[in-house]
């Protein structure tokens, strides 16, 4: 999976590397280096030198050598911190920005784990402590991702997307939202994967219009699109 980053504020871009992680894979044991995504990673770094590139893994091994070996500028891990007790201390070490991303159990279990009295308050309170462990242990730049499709249900997503701006209101960390192409939205239409360009438009535009600063996305230009337009919607800070 290829993802790219488009923020709201600057019309820039951030591309987005998988080293480890795969929605509903069996976690692998910890490699000594990074398999699958070192050619990739010495291709984009040769190729596109002034993009930042942005390393998906919950392995603290795997995001100390894509920054200090690749020159990762951002670890992006969906599991918090919760599948590899060193990843906090790692990226504080490492001193670049840390996705922090919500999900229960691991990407193979977390649809197990979607029994919430109230969705919104229990993501919000998982940030609220998880910030200030990482806080405490260095980490400056962090960005909040409320994890749309980990451990949430099709009906739980929308709910969390309708308190967008709640989060905005009550974290200054910008607010990361992935929702490209997932099962909320074909889910919701009836469709594929393939089919869900409009829907992902349509939901990017409203956390745009909600408080997420940052999209992870599949479509540069519907993205960057949206983004334009968005900005001539919203008044200058």
């Amino acid at each position: 999976g290829i993802y790219w980053y488009a923020l709201r504020g600057k019309g820039a871009y951030k591309h987005d590397e998988h080293g480890d992680t795969r929605l509903h894979c069996r976690p692998m044991p910890q490699p000594p280096t990074i398999i699958t995504a070192r050619p990739r990673l010495s291709r984009l770094m040769r190729d596109y030198p002034d993009v930042p590139v942005s390393v998906d893994t919950f392995r603290s091994a795997i995001a100390r050598q894509a920054v200090e070996e690749y020159g990762a500028a951002m670890i992006n891990d969906i599991s918090g911190g919760s599948l590899d007790e060193q990843m906090y201390a790692t990226v504080a070490t490492l001193g670049v920005p840390y996705v922090l991303m919500h999900m229960r159990g691991t990407p193979r279990t977390m649809q197990q784990f979607t029994d919430y009295d109230d969705v919104v308050e229990a993501v919000m309170m998982y940030f609220a402590s998880e910030l200030r462990t990482l806080r405490r242990l260095g980490v400056a730049d962090i960005l909040l991702d409320p994890g749309f499709g980990f451990a949430k249900t099709l009906e739980q997503n929308y709910t969390l997307m309708r308190a967008l701006s709640e989060f905005a209101d009550r974290f200054e960390e910008p607010l990361l939202v992935g929702i490209s192409r997932k099962s909320m939205i074909y889910r919701l239409l009836g469709g594929t994967p393939d089919d869900s360009l409009n829907g992902t438009t349509v939901l990017n535009t409203y956390a745009l219009m909600h408080g997420a600063s940052v999209l992870r996305v599949h479509d540069v230009r519907a993205a960057v699109e949206a983004v334009c337009i968005t900005r001539q919607l919203i008044p200058s800070e």
